[in-house]
């Protein structure tokens, strides 16, 4: 977009939604991703609204600022902000979605971009929902030939109307396992359960979050190393450095507390690992990425035992806080935060509207 200044053409900055909040459990974690991104991007380019979702899924005016929130907790989208009525979103030529977990990252309000023809940042409406139901992504991942855990998906029925069946197909994974919502981020509602008395409650809990639960056989002696995946202008993928998630001792695992709460966890980039992990580490991001139709960013996630891999998630829409591994792990490999964000909202400006 350019207009006309003493006879010179000069381009105007791109008008720019940042959309965040939400009505999943990750809204104060998308929250902070926007105050961050809000703060970094390139005011110069970019004539930049902050859109919030409220946890009633009411669309506000946001500054997604917040300077009085205690330590230890996380900020939320005030209920009170000048309503935005999001056909708006056609006023912009381009949508920044920073929100984490179902209802935003999910493929759902990708959707509703593809609907109104916005362009927006990040992966389509296949790649978002598949990515972040859990059982599909490892189905697909398998296709492909990556190595996973072991795991049972559980699903309202069978738990009402088969729970010994399903009873069997835990025990027969061996414990501990993890019981996870199959559809939600952050370790939310993510249960450690090494007695079968207490695989029931911890389903149930999961449930709050989400009525299918994923079972997974439990990796000991594990490190968790992550990468990241940054889609190029001709559409090819490449992929970061990896680091690593080191988790103070008095976490069980890398749960919500440790990752945002109380500062236990430390992002170490790059990993110390053997220079033949780290490029495998690498392949396998790009094979995730290109297995579930993913476009823009990505981050993938695994666990390393020895030197034997396997994929554990893939995040169409990671953490984006400077501090966060994602910028990290680019920051590391040359790339910028601010940078980056340039890259991501290029891609998605030049990205063709409908199907592709």
């Amino acid at each position: 977009m350019t207009t006309a200044e003493g006879g010179r053409l000069r381009s105007a900055p791109l008008k720019l939604a940042i959309v965040f909040g939400g009505q999943s459990s990750e809204s104060g974690v998308s929250c902070l991703t926007a105050q961050s991104v809000m703060a970094n991007v390139d005011r110069e380019r970019y004539d930049v609204t902050p859109v919030g979702i409220t946890a009633d899924g009411n669309w506000v005016i946001e500054p997604a600022d917040w300077t009085d929130i205690p330590p230890g907790e996380l900020p939320h989208v005030r209920p009170d902000g000048e309503p935005f009525a999001w056909e708006r979103l056609r006023e912009f030529d381009v949508v920044f979605p920073l929100l984490h977990g179902p209802w935003g990252e999910d493929g759902t309000v990708q959707g509703l971009f593809e609907m109104a023809g916005v362009r927006y940042v990040g992966a389509g409406v296949l790649a978002s929902a598949v990515a972040m139901d859990k059982p599909f992504t490892k189905a697909l991942l398998a296709s492909v030939g990556l190595p996973q855990v072991p795991y049972v998906t559980v699903t309202p029925r069978q738990w009402a109307n088969e729970r010994e069946r399903v009873m069997d197909r835990v025990q027969a994974l061996h414990l501990p396992v993890f019981v996870k919502p199959a559809r939600a981020g952050s370790s939310s509602g993510v249960a450690k359960v090494e007695r079968l008395e207490d695989l029931a409650p911890a389903i149930l809990a999961a449930q709050a979050f989400d009525p299918k639960v994923l079972i997974e056989a439990a990796v000991t002696t594990k490190r968790e190393v992550e990468c990241g995946v940054l889609q190029q202008p001709d559409g090819t993928a490449v992929a970061s450095v990896v680091g690593e998630i080191r988790t103070d001792t008095s976490h069980v695992f890398y749960d919500f507390e440790s990752k945002y709460l109380d500062g236990t966890s430390t992002n170490i980039v790059p990993a110390d690992i053997p220079a033949t992990v780290a490029e495998r580490v690498r392949e396998y991001s790009v094979k995730a990425f290109e297995a579930v139709g993913g476009e823009g960013f990505a981050r993938v996630d695994f666990f390393l035992v020895g030197d034997e891999l396997v994929v554990n998630e893939i995040n169409t829409i990671p953490g984006f806080t400077a501090f966060s591994m994602f910028p990290l792990l680019w920051e590391a490999s040359g790339v910028p935060y601010r940078e980056l964000i340039d890259r991501l909202i290029s891609l998605a400006v030049e990205r063709p509207l409908g199907l592709r």
